[in-house]
C-alpha cells in the first residue's frame, strides 16, 4: 500500500502522453516514424524529436544519452533520463486495417517478423524499426481493454 491511500482519493489518470524511444540516429529515426505513419514532427532540436501520434499522444524520439544529464528550460527543469536495449511500442489498430498494415509494411521493406492472434482475440503484427525496437501494429481483443 502506498503512503497516503487512505487520506487522499487517487486522482484520474486520462492516458499516456508520451511514449519515448532512444535512438542511434535521429534523422533516420524520424524520417522512418513519418514515413510510414505519417505523423507530423512538432518540434525538435539536436537531441530529440517529437512526434504527434493523433491529437492526445506524443513519440519523443531522444539521441541515446543526448537528455542523460537533463535539461534547463526558461519555465523549469526537465530532470536527466535516458534508456538503453530493445525497447516495445504497440500501437492499436482497426481490425479491418490488418492487411492494409500489411501491405504498408510490405511496401516500405519492412519485414514482418511475427502475426500474434492471441487466444482471446486480436491480431498483433510485430516488426523492427531502425534501433531494433520492437514495434507491434495491434487490434482490439489483445486486452480487455
Amino acid at each position: 500500500m502506498l503512503a497516503g491511500d487512505q487520506e487522499t482519493p487517487t486522482p484520474h489518470v486520462m492516458h499516456v502522453l508520451e511514449t519515448s524511444l532512444y535512438v542511434a540516429d535521429l534523422n533516420a529515426s524520424e524520417g522512418f516514424y513519418r514515413r510510414l505513419f505519417g505523423w507530423p514532427t512538432k518540434m525538435g532540436d539536436d537531441r530529440m524529436r517529437a512526434l504527434a501520434i493523433g491529437p492526445y499522444q506524443m513519440l519523443i524520439l531522444f539521441g541515446r544519452g543526448e537528455s542523460a544529464a537533463g535539461d534547463d528550460t526558461p519555465r523549469g527543469r526537465i530532470p536527466g533520463h535516458d534508456g538503453g536495449g530493445r525497447l516495445h511500442l504497440a500501437l492499436a489498430i482497426e481490425p479491418a486495417d490488418v492487411d492494409l498494415w500489411r501491405r504498408r509494411l510490405a511496401d516500405n521493406g519492412i519485414e514482418i517478423i511475427s502475426h500474434v492472434q492471441p487466444e482471446q482475440g486480436g491480431d498483433s503484427l510485430y516488426f523492427r524499426d531502425p534501433d531494433d525496437h520492437l514495434i507491434e501494429l495491434a487490434t482490439p481483443g489483445i486486452w480487455e481493454v
